[in-house]
């Protein structure tokens, strides 16, 4: 029986590692702040959904990807319009601005 297997590119590390940093953030930030980290989740939850061979999203990736840069760009508004502005915020949205760039180029 021969199995295949996604090969990742160089965009979808870069992806990945985005999201984890995003993630990290605000699982970090404000601890224990509930909305940091369902917000922290999510970006885990997106990632993984996208990369993972899950069954139950398998057939829907175009579907988590748009979903992902929603995501992605709702946070990124969010902050805009009630986040601080520190360094920290202005690196995680810029993260967030550019994770749904990186995901449009790599939609398949």
């Amino acid at each position: 029986m021969k199995t295949t297997q996604a090969q990742l590119k160089p965009i979808d590390f870069a992806i990945i590692l985005l999201a984890a940093i995003t993630a990290i953030i605000h699982l970090s930030l404000s601890f224990p702040d509930p909305m940091f980290i369902v917000n922290g989740l999510g970006f885990l939850a997106l990632t993984a959904a996208l990369y993972l061979p899950l069954p139950f999203v398998k057939d829907h990736k175009p579907l988590v990807r748009y979903v992902f840069m929603g995501y992605c760009l709702l946070t990124a508004v969010l902050w805009v319009v009630m986040g601080m502005r520190v360094l920290i915020g202005y690196t995680a949205t810029t993260i967030e601005i550019i994770l749904p760039i990186l995901l449009w180029i790599n939609r398949e």
